[in-house]
């Protein structure tokens, strides 16, 4: 199994994960959407991580890496929008990507990933055999009215 950071050129198979991730705003597929994937790309200290299946982008993880001040001046690591194809889960891409990510931010000396996950579903357990836990802090969330 194979895993690359995302190109512009692998926008098709991210809109159709994205559209996966989150089904209560579905995703506009247009030039906007476009230009702003290929902003997420440029933008300093964020990679997206894709495993493959084949030749084709079945998972995707984005880090941001994060500039600090406290803990001698190393970032920090955050994790938003892992998803699996629904037709490839359980095949170990997930896993694939989030690792390439993890030893992307241990390479940039990130002293910890932090990541939020939805309560109520099966990926809290799937984070915790990756290490995570989620005794040490409170994971909050203020949205937009």
């Amino acid at each position: 199994m194979k895993t690359r950071p995302l190109t512009e050129n692998d926008w098709p198979a991210a809109a159709a994960l994205y559209a996966q991730l989150n089904t209560k705003v579905p995703l506009n597929a247009d030039a906007k959407a476009i230009a702003q994937f290929a902003k997420v790309l440029a933008h300093d200290g964020t990679t997206i991580f894709g495993a493959l299946s084949g030749d084709q982008v079945k998972a995707m993880v984005t880090l941001h890496l994060m500039p600090n001040v406290t803990y001698g001046g190393r970032p920090y690591g955050l994790i938003e929008n892992v998803v699996t194809d629904q037709e490839a889960r359980g095949q170990g891409l997930a896993k694939a990507a989030m690792t390439a990510a993890l030893e992307a931010a241990w390479l940039a000396d990130a002293y910890k990933v932090m990541l939020l996950t939805g309560l109520g579903n099966e990926a809290v357990g799937f984070y915790e055999k990756l290490g995570f836990v989620s005794t040490e802090k409170a994971g909050m969330i203020l949205r937009r009215p």
